[in-house]
Formats: structure tokens, C-alpha cells, sequence
């Protein structure tokens, strides 16, 4: 259970530094068409990283490395569809 824990965390870790990093190093893409987009890839990098991470573990820690590595790919698919629909679809106007 320890362990599943620490797994968990440090895959959690890794997603959260690795975003918070890329975040405040990024510089908004010139593809960004509406504000905050920039924060998805942001996101995307950060995904992208935990997968990698997680594909080169040297351990399966009990079947919990491939749970995460299935959730990671859950959510960068997630991420791909909110870009998409952040680019079809304009900004709305506000009041």
C-alpha cells in the first residue's frame, strides 16, 4: 500500500512539477488563438514527460506503473481535444 502511494505521488509529482515548469518557462505559441491556450500545451509538455517517465520505469510496481501510464494517455488525449475545441470554436464575448 506504502508503495502504491509513493508511485502514485511521484507520478503526480512529475506531472504537477514538470507543468509548473513549463508554465513559467513557456512563452505563449503562435498558434494560441484564445487566451489561456498556451496553459494546454503547457499541460501537454507535462504529460508528455509523465509518459515517458512511466515507459522507462524499471519497474511495474505491482501493475500501478502501467495504471498510470493508461490514466496519462487518458488525459493527453483529453488535452488534444480541448486544443482542438479551443481552436474551432471563438472566444466568448464578454459582458
Amino acid at each position: 500500500m506504502l508503495k502504491r502511494r509513493v508511485i502514485v505521488a511521484a507520478a503526480i509529482g512529475c506531472v504537477l512539477g514538470a507543468g509548473t515548469l513549463a508554465s513559467s518557462q513557456d512563452s505563449k505559441p503562435p498558434t494560441a488563438t484564445r487566451p489561456g491556450l498556451h496553459k494546454l500545451y503547457a499541460a501537454s509538455k507535462a504529460l508528455e514527460d509523465a509518459h515517458r517517465h512511466l515507459e522507462r520505469a524499471e519497474h511495474d510496481f505491482g501493475g500501478h506503473r502501467a495504471k498510470a501510464l493508461e490514466l496519462v494517455k487518458q488525459a493527453e488525449a483529453e488535452v488534444k481535444e480541448a486544443v482542438a475545441f479551443a481552436k474551432a470554436t471563438p472566444p466568448a464575448a464578454k459582458q
